[in-house]
């Protein structure tokens, strides 16, 4: 008599049932599969594109410790050149750019780069988070030289901060406005060694008179989650001027004991903040 358990056309017909069942099961499986949903996920998870908005007497440069820490962290960064030679056309040029950015955006700007950051985003669904660095946050209808206070380096006889070239005609709105040296040295660039301050004060790209005059439109912080990053010993836009902005602005607000440059000399406290901003915008 065979025995069933060592039958070998029994053992045949077990493991048949068996591969069958493992067919239907895997088919089962893929036929559940959405990859919609997937790429979906994929994409809930993606990190936004970090956009970096220099400020006047700048170029993308200056935010070469920040873009480095952001690059070491997994983020994609473009640091982009700002004109310097209006504010409409500076936002436009920005706005430009974003607009051609697949996926969010967290934008960010430095000085008058926050100024023009405001102005470029209004409206725009990918930028995900402002934040501002030593900058401005305007209200519609404000100029810069407005929001520098009273109490700004910059509030003086311009003749004494300034060099504009042309140097031999009246100065006007197309005017190129480079800082001095001594003001570099004594207020712009506080908290840099001395040769960095000579790179500084060398290869500074001058902005237009008349941008600095040129009122705000309707700021895209009204709509857009802010963070500002302030030094509390910036003499160019003094730490008071920048705290009432931010708190206008609703912005979170993080301060650290440095001047202007704080892209360049707490490079680590700001990469923080824009960190905090981009995982807030996932």
């Amino acid at each position: 008599m065979t025995n069933p358990l060592t039958n070998p056309a029994r053992r045949t017909r077990r493991r048949g049932r068996a591969l069958a069942f493992l067919l239907a099961a895997v088919a089962l499986a893929l036929a559940s599969f959405n990859p919609v949903q997937s790429v979906a996920g994929e994409q809930r998870g993606t990190k936004p594109t970090i956009v970096l908005v220099h400020g006047s007497w700048a170029d993308g440069s200056s935010w070469n410790a920040v873009t480095e820490r952001l690059q070491d962290d997994g983020y994609t960064v473009r640091a982009i050149p700002n004109p310097l030679r209006s504010v409409a056309g500076d936002a436009a040029s920005v706005r430009s750019f974003i607009e051609s950015v697949p996926g969010p955006v967290v934008l960010v700007g430095h000085s008058y780069g926050g100024f023009v950051t405001s102005n470029a985003a209004t409206g725009l669904p990918n930028v995900k988070a402002l934040v501002y660095v030593n900058s401005f946050l305007p209200e519609a209808g404000e100029t810069p030289f407005q929001l520098v206070g009273p109490d700004s380096a910059l509030a003086v006889d311009p003749a004494t901060v300034f060099d504009l070239v042309p140097a031999d005609q009246p100065p006007g709105p197309d005017s190129d406005v480079y800082l001095k040296r001594s003001t570099v040295y004594s207020s712009f660039a506080t908290g840099l060694k001395s040769d960095d301050k000579d790179l500084v004060f060398a290869t500074q790209r001058p902005g237009a008179l008349g941008a600095l005059n040129e009122p705000s439109a309707t700021p895209a912080w009204k709509t857009i989650p802010a963070w500002s990053v302030i030094g509390t010993k910036d003499q160019i836009i003094p730490a008071k001027e920048q705290r009432t902005m931010s708190k206008r602005a609703g912005a979170t607000i993080t301060e650290y004991d440095g001047g202007h440059l704080g892209l360049m000399t707490h490079s680590s406290t700001v990469t923080k903040v824009i960190e905090q901003a981009a995982r807030a915008s996932r």
